[in-house]
């Protein structure tokens, strides 16, 4: 590692590191030659007289050169090194180059005290009696003094005397100091710190033990630069360390397994002439000759588990302290392996691939001026991967804007080769199966979700499940959380890429088409072959004639995957095709059928399905399966959706006996469905098919795993016959549904949903020993319910709105949650002795008088809202919130609950007395409306939060310790017409109190003793408050509904804008005009104006710096807003809603570049958006739902990401070119 120096203005680049000075006599075969050694090995570039000194030069004037190009000196003083006049010459120009550059000098006093050098006393004064009567010997007198008088090491204090430990401790030193003060390994390097520090607490380096460290992620992304860094950076700390590099290349030689554990060896024991005969011996070697030192491993892009059995198979191979690092492309190698953490390697923000790109582009931090909008474009395409970046940087440096825009736009359509190189190893590694799915996903699946994916793949013969892992952990795909495929756009590109170079010319030649161009012509033409398996094709943007595109397939015999989107294509544009759906064509081949908008009501009459496994059907015009009452057996057909088919009525799958998942959501008019035989179907879905009345099931399902037929408004019965693999059963809102008769046992239920079936009067639950969830809740006339006498596996039970007057539960012991909410006819409870698990129980309008519930010590819900007969209530110690609102106590005494945090007693009209408990030190919460209270005596409530005491008519006061309100930060006491003060215990000792952020305030009694009567009449009363106003000073939301308590204008305005702290300002009800100084309002975050008279805003509001979110709503009078709100440079959240009297849309709104939402719902008379609308690049929603915007500016389909909400006539009246519709299409949604 050769030092460069980055401090002064011009750098200087030196040849060594460190400068060795030492008296050879002394040293030289001892301490000199081991600190050598171990700075060598540790990549310190050293200079050390006999080893660097070149033939054919003098040894002086070299020796001279050497000190001026040596970053750092170590001067090792040993007995007689005072003796040597040579070493005393080399110490004068060490001394000069540290006074006249930035080199820096260390000396280390080797079995010699620094005393003995300053003063030339002892043993150096012996030494150096042979130069007294020289002419330099003063000079190097004052040198020694000089020298000596550094900080430095005494090898006889240093490490108590242990020459090996010193040696480390030095060498470390110098590591630290050299990488220090060199620049990165690579200057161009951004964001890195963050990564490396993020990495560094992974390995977790003053730990014990081992750690196995992975850095997983996809070709080109920095994992390799990212562990080189790390490398760096804490090497020193190891007893033995190596970079192994390129372990998949090395690997694949015959002796390549050998040749990286020889490596190892030697780069860890620093023994050069190590050689292993085998893996096996190299193993054996390893585990034997490592096991004694502390070592660091980086094993680099590593394929194969067997690479790391060979290099670093268990952590008891290495001492306690090491750490191996390994990075990979595939996950599953780290997860078969002993790898205590992976690291997933994040990709460069926007922001740090423009800092990059830019490095390599320009050598400068940011663009060259003009040049700002080609380098975003430019990221944009590499999309965060480094390796994309510095190619693109590289290739465009010194380029002229032309060469530019003639680069980006030939990437659109050839990809850059070195990325795809790079990225396409990934894809050679895998088996032929999976790269058939990786294809199938880069051309025609991402964005899919997953389930759906799994469907088409597996119609198509492909092991589905395992084929996405794999992919995965290869970092080729990705899966997010709620399950949708997402792929690098490189990693997209360079599997369409391979795609396309087979007869690169010739598309009608290539497996998969995805080009609707290209799909157009060649169907047109007729020019498919058999080579084509895959087609994906937006219809609508097409514009393809449905009987061109159906016949153009006929040369296609192969093609398994056919998926057609063409679901807004108007009944207008159809209405003109004429055609004969008794010649249409689809290729006998076709496994996989996706067509979102099929216009045809059955499928083909040539068309023979025998191979069909996945038919999806969309949106379609589908009656019937086939034409005429014809019967073609679909024996391979597993996957049928018919979802949005209007005008299926009845559907017979016994054409289809092997069927096993049956989608069928919103066919409003299907009215029934025969099966004769089931004996694979797993999931039958009958959603929201509102004339559905009959399921003719087979006395026998055996795989039947989850039946759903929500919302079946018209089935009167369900007579389910064998299911013993039944896990869900869904009839929510089956509103008709009179008996449904259950098998006798359902051994695998787990889930039962009857919700809102409000005509069942009884359910005979069988035997169901692994049902977890029951709801029955709003089955309103239920008045019989037989369920199990145990049910040792139930966690939530739902009984809420039945007519049952009793029940008994039988054993739950891992009950967590009951509701018998609404229950009103239920007059007797019977618990089970004890709940173990119960936390959440709902009780709510029942009529019950008092409450046993047994053992139930985890409870820490409990609603007993309007249990108006309730006068006795059981301790619960555990409880965490309470709900008594709505019962006719008129006291409540001695609730011991300490772990209260939230309690309603919302409503309790007769309540005219309140102890709180002493003490309530989680309490968070406390709601008590409508209550009779005159006072509110409040015990140590040190956490409370939020106050709300609106609508006590009678309160006055409320007294407390001054420290139970020292976090209260929501106080609602609206509508309290007679309260006066708070009362604080007077302690000298309490902190200050009332932070309040938050204040509502409404209908309050008007001051008095306020001349201006701006503030009700109510005071904070405490000694230590010398300001009662004060209280307000934090307050950084205000509720305020109207004037309430406000009568002047002017006064009302100067209040509001007072509060500096202010962060969220609602306004409610008949306010005639806004606050005048809004700009004085600081920190104002959030403004709401709602059903105001305001009929204009002031130009202040544009002074708002830090306003995030602006809310105009139903503010009939407002005629306009102020033209400058595009001075609004923070404004993220912007509606204007239900203003009839607006017109118009300031253009200064196209300035707001961070606005992210707007909302200009029933703004009927706003005909426009600015032209400049395509300037808001961080726009994604907009809503012109409601208003007479009948145009939309071309800049706006400039902007992606977008959704629009509007009118169904929208697209008709926009008068836009195909492409632009297109466009507007995909990010529409239409209101009807």
């Amino acid at each position: 590692m050769v030092f460069t120096n980055s401090t002064s203005s011009v750098q200087k680049s030196f040849k060594h590191d460190v400068f060795l000075s030492f008296r050879g006599e002394d040293t030289r075969n001892k301490f000199v030659s081991h600190l050598y050694k171990a700075l060598v090995q540790n990549g310190i570039q050293t200079y050390k007289d006999d080893e660097n000194v070149e033939k054919g030069k003098t040894i002086g004037n070299q020796l001279m050169e050497s000190i001026e190009d040596s970053r750092f000196f170590i001067i090792v003083f040993s007995k007689d090194y005072a003796g040597s006049s040579w070493c005393l010459d080399e110490l004068v120009k060490i001394m000069e180059c540290r006074k006249a550059s930035e080199q820096t000098a260390y000396p280390v006093f080797y079995d010699v005290e620094p005393m003995e050098i300053r003063n030339q006393s002892g043993a150096v004064k012996e030494a150096f009696k042979k130069h007294e009567n020289k002419e330099a010997a003063g000079k190097w007198r004052k040198t020694l003094k000089e020298a000596a008088d550094l900080a430095g090491w005494e090898s006889k204090k240093t490490a108590n005397g242990d020459e090996s430990k010193l040696i480390q401790i030095i060498v470390d030193d110098f590591f630290k100091k050299i990488c220090s003060s060199s620049p990165s390994v690579d200057k161009k390097l951004v964001g890195m710190e963050t990564r490396i520090e993020a990495f560094l607490s992974s390995l977790e380096l003053d730990a014990p033990g081992v750690r196995i460290i992975g850095i997983w992620g996809m070709g080109g992304g920095g994992k390799t630069t990212l562990a080189k860094a790390v490398f760096d950076r804490i090497s020193t700390q190891f007893d033995g360390k190596v970079f192994v590099e390129n372990v998949r290349d090395v690997s694949k030689s015959s002796s390549g397994l050998k040749t990286l554990q020889q490596q190892v060896l030697s780069c860890v024991l620093s023994n050069k002439n190590i050689t292993v005969n085998s893996v096996h011996e190299g193993t054996n070697m390893m585990k034997k000759m490592i096991s004694g030192r502390k070592v660091l491993i980086v094993l680099d892009d590593v394929d194969d588990i067997e690479q790391l059995e060979a290099l670093a198979g268990e952590p008891d191979w290495f001492k306690s302290g090491s750490r191996v690092i390994i990075t990979t492309r595939d996950k599953q190698v780290l997860s078969a392996h002993p790898v205590n953490f992976i690291n997933n390697v994040n990709l460069l923000s926007h922001v740090e691939a423009i800092s990059l790109f830019s490095k390599y582009a320009f050598a400068r931090e940011i663009p060259n001026q003009g040049y700002e909008e080609l380098s975003r474009q430019v990221a944009k395409y590499a999309d965060g991967l480094p390796l994309s970046i510095k190619v693109l940087g590289s290739m465009l440096y010194g380029q002229n804007e032309p060469q530019w825009i003639d680069t980006l736009e030939r990437l659109k359509k050839i990809p850059l080769k070195e990325t795809i190189k790079k990225l396409e190893l990934s894809y050679d590694d895998l088996e032929e199966d999976y790269k058939e799915i990786f294809l199938d996903v880069a051309c025609l699946l991402k964005s899919w979700y997953k389930d759906d994916a799994i469907i088409a793949l597996e119609s198509c013969g492909f092991f589905a499940q395992v084929g996405l892992r794999i992919l995965e952990q290869k970092s080729l795909i990705t899966i997010s959380e709620d399950g949708w495929l997402g792929m690098h756009d490189h990693i997209e590109e360079m599997g369409k890429n391979i795609v396309r170079r087979v007869n690169r010319n010739k598309p009608e030649r290539h497996s998969r088409l995805w080009i609707d161009e290209e799909i157009e012509e060649i169907l047109a033409n007729d020019s498919g072959t058999q080579a084509t398996q895959c087609i994906t094709l937006n219809a609508f943007a097409a514009g393809l004639n449905f009987e061109i595109l159906m016949n153009g397939l006929a040369n296609m015999k192969e093609l398994r995957f056919l998926h057609v989107y063409a679901q807004y294509v108007s009944k207008r544009e159809v209405s003109k095709w004429n055609f004969d759906e008794d010649s249409l064509h689809l290729p006998n081949a076709l496994r996989f059928l996706s067509w979102r908008g099929y216009p045809f009501s059955s499928l083909p009459k040539t068309f023979q399905a025998n191979n069909l496994v996945g038919l999806d059907i969309y949106y379609s015009k589908m009656v019937q399966l086939w034409k005429d009452g014809e019967e073609k057996a679909c024996l391979k057909l597993r996957f049928l959706n018919f979802t949005y088919s209007h005008r299926l009525r009845t559907l017979d799958l016994s054409v289809a006996p092997n069927i096993e998942t049956l989608i069928l959501e919103h066919c409003w008019n299907l009215v029934e469905v025969h099966f004769q035989v089931t004996p694979n179907l797993k999931e039958l879905l009958i959603y929201d098919c509102i004339s559905f009345e009959k399921l003719h099931m087979p006395a026998v399902s055996p795989k039947l795993i989850s039946l759903n037929l929500t919302h079946c408004l018209k089935m009167r019965n369900l007579h389910l016959g064998i299911t013993p693999n039944l896990e869900t059963l869904r009839l929510t809102n089956c509103t008709d549904m009179v008996e449904l008769c259950m098998p006798v046992e359902c051994p695998k239920l787990v889930t039962l949903h009857l919700y809102n079936n409000a005509k069942l009067r009884s359910l005979h639950i069988g035997i169901t020993p692994n049902l977890e969830t029951l709801s029955l809740s709003y089955c309103a006339n239920m008045v019989e319910l037989h369920m199990p006498a145990e049910c040792s596996k139930l966690v939530n039970l739902d009984l809420s709105n039945l007519k049952l007057g009793t029940l008994h539960l039988g054993i739950t012991p891992n009950l967590e949650k009951l509701s018998l909410s609404d229950c009103t006819h239920m007059v007797e409870l019977h618990m089970p002795a004890e709940c173990p698990k119960l936390m959440n129980l709902d009780l709510s309008n029942l009529n019950l008088k008092t409450l046993h519930l047994g053992i139930n010590p985890n409870l820490e819900t409990l609603n007993l809202r309007h249990c108006t007969d309730m006068v006795e209530l059981a301790e619960c110690p555990e409880l965490v919130n309470l709900d008594l609102s709505n019962l006719n106590l008129r006291t409540l005494h001695h609730l011991i609950t300490p772990n209260l945090e939230t309690l309603s007693l919302k409503k309790c009209t007769d309540m005219v007395e309140l102890r709180m408990p002493a003490e309530c030190p989680k309490l968070v919460n406390l709601i008590l409306s409508s209550l009779k209270l005159r006072t509110l005596d409040l015990g140590l409530t040190p956490n409370l939060e939020s106050l709300s005491l609106e609508y006590c008519y009678d309160l006055e006061e409320i007294n407390a310790p001054a420290e139970c309100l020292k976090k209260l930060l929501d106080l609602n006491i609206s509508h309290c017409g007679r309260f006066e003060s708070f009362k604080f215990d007077k302690k000298l000792d309490s902190p200050k109190v009332v932070s309040l952020s938050e204040l509502h305030l409404f209908a309050l009694k008007r001051g008095a003793c306020d001349p201006g009567n701006t503030w009700p009449e109510f005071q904070f009363q405490c000694d230590y408050k010398e300001d009662p106003a004060s209280s307000f000073g934090n307050l950084e939301r205000l509720i305020s509904l109207g004037f309430g308590a406000h009568i002047k204008v002017d006064s009302f305005s100067d209040i509001i804008c007072g509060l500096q702290c202010l962060r969220k300002l609602t306004l409610v009800g008949d306010i005639p005009e806004a606050p005048k100084n809004l700009d004085r309002l600081d920190c104002l975050e959030e403004l709401s104006l709602q059903y105001t008279n305001i009929k204009t805003l002031p130009d202040s509001i544009c002074m708002l710096k830090l306003l995030k979110s602006l809310e105009i709503k139903s503010c009939c009078l407002l005629e306009r807003l102020p033209e400058d709100i595009g001075r609004l440079k923070c404004l993220e959240r912007l509606f204007i809603m239900e203003c009839a009297l607006l017109r118009d849309i300031p253009s200064s709104i196209c300035e707001m570049k961070r606005l992210k939402l707007l909302d200009l719902f029933c703004c009927i008379q706003v005909e426009k958006l600015p032209e400049e609308f395509g300037h808001l690049k961080c726009l994604k929603a907009l809503n012109i739902q409601g208003t007479c915007i009948s145009h939309l500016p071309q800049s706006i389909f400039g902007l992606k990401g977008l959704r629009i909400v509007g009118d169904k006539w929208l697209l008709e009246s926009c008068g836009l070119d195909q492409r632009d519709k297109e466009y507007l299409m995909k990010i529409l949604i239409l209101m009807m």
